[in-house]
């Protein structure tokens, strides 16, 4: 070789190494990125539609009972549900744009990576020929000592770039593992986001069906909504005296040592947004609903549809819906966690299971969708959307058939002595 061809190379490889981009996926990477926002910008606008629709219905729940309150909750909450289907929907569309977009990285990193081996490569074969050169071959092929110095320092300045080119090298790999590790989380998203879909769908049926069956058993009169309602209530406050009344009767020791410390903060919320709307005890609204005169767990507002999280990592011991019996108004569909530090979890009043039996679960996961809207399937004893979060000392808490039961005998229900009910205000963190 040559001293002009080998010049020639080294500065051709030099400019090879710098790191760069393919232009033609720089755009599609530049367009997937502005697809993604504007995605973006339509979830804000449907989140932002739905907190006012969530403000609508608390608003219609505090009016008066009557069918066209129902009918007119029964109509927000529909129109709720279709925009978080149509926001799940958006959450899928990105997630599929974000996994399209990381591909195109993840190709342009490979391909520079590929590129900046094989001008390394070449660079160093022909540094490698050069050196073969004896020391009087080199030397005679320069004209004057300048010319040599001049490439001596060329050369110099070469091996630095190639170092330098190296640890670019080791970066582009690094960062080409995490591109890597973003798509496979983003897949997870997207598998999570098209199950969520899948729920909240059956969740819009409930309640179309549910208004479709108010209307037919009200005759669509205002008089025989007044009588259901009615009905409805006393069974209620029957089926909570009974299951009173029969707890009472329980004799279970609970050892206290085996409880954690009550502290702020052993628990998580179940909810994103926390409202609490009764408290756990001797409330006056324990006292006007419950013949027992107390609340065995805390309600949290939430509409038809809020993902529900479990409070702490666990097993799941039963999972039901006293729905399935008439006339049984209890907890509707309900699941019961049992936790590893002696505590157990109860949520009822939903419109949706995601968890079976002896499923373990992590802290933090939906393991269901909240309802407790009246009408709808696994409200139970409700008289508006909501969470009921109940939490027991475990070795106080069973799982199954109240036989003695006149109206809920065929149905599963977690059964716990008075003594095992812990308030979960305890251990949950305080709200800001």
């Amino acid at each position: 070789m040559n001293r002009g061809h080998f010049i020639f190379t080294i500065v051709f490889c030099l400019c090879l190494i710098v790191p760069g981009a393919i232009h033609g996926q720089v755009l599609s990477v530049t367009e997937l990125q502005r697809e993604i926002e504007r995605k973006r910008l339509e979830k804000e606008k449907l989140e932002a539609e739905n907190r006012k629709l969530e403000t609508q219905i608390q608003e219609t729940g505090k009016q008066a009972k009557t069918l066209q309150s129902a009918v007119k909750t029964l109509d927000t909450t529909q129109k709720k549900l279709q925009n978080d289907l149509k926001v799940t929907e958006t959450d899928i569309g990105s997630t599929e744009l974000s996994i399209k977009k990381i591909g195109l990285e993840i190709n342009a990193k490979e391909q520079h990576i590929n590129t900046n081996k094989e001008a390394i490569a070449e660079s160093l074969r022909n540094l490698q020929d050069t050196d073969n050169q004896s020391t009087i071959e080199t030397f005679l092929q320069y004209k004057n000592i300048n010319e040599l110095w001049h490439n001596i320092e060329t050369l110099r300045r070469f091996q630095s770039s190639v170092q330098q080119s190296i640890r670019q090298l080791k970066n582009l790999k690094e960062e080409l593992s995490e591109k890597k590790s973003e798509n496979e989380e983003k897949k997870v998203e997207l598998v999570e986001y098209k199950e969520d879909l899948s729920d909240k769908k059956v969740v819009v049926e409930q309640n179309k069906k549910a208004k479709t069956t108010l209307l037919v058993q009200t005759k669509n009169k205002e008089g025989e909504y007044k009588k259901l309602l009615a009905k409805n209530i006393e069974l209620g406050r029957k089926f909570e005296q009974e299951l009173f009344q029969y707890e009472a009767q329980l004799k279970i020791a609970i050892d206290k040592s085996k409880l954690p410390t009550e502290r702020s903060g052993l628990l998580q919320w179940p909810l994103a947004s926390v409202m609490i709307t009764q408290r756990f005890g001797k409330t006056v609204d324990a006292k006007r609903l419950y013949v027992s005169g107390t609340h065995n767990g805390i309600d949290l507002r939430a509409t038809m549809g809020t993902p529900v999280k479990v409070v702490l990592s666990g097993i799941v011991e039963g999972v039901g819906n006293t729905d399935a019996q008439a006339g049984c108004y209890s907890y509707g569909r309900w699941i019961l966690v049992k936790h590893s530090n002696g505590l157990s979890s109860l949520y009822s009043h939903l419109s949706l299971s995601r968890v079976a039996q002896g499923q373990p679960v992590a802290a933090g996961e939906v393991i269901g969708l909240s309802g407790g809207q009246p009408g709808t399937s696994g409200a139970g004893y409700s008289t508006g959307p909501h969470l009921h979060l109940g939490l027991y000392a475990s070795e106080g808490v069973s799982v199954g058939k109240y036989s003695q039961s006149n109206f809920c005998k065929q149905v599963t229900i977690p059964i716990a002595s008075p003594a095992a009910y812990l308030d979960p205000l305890a251990y949950l963190p305080p709200l800001n």
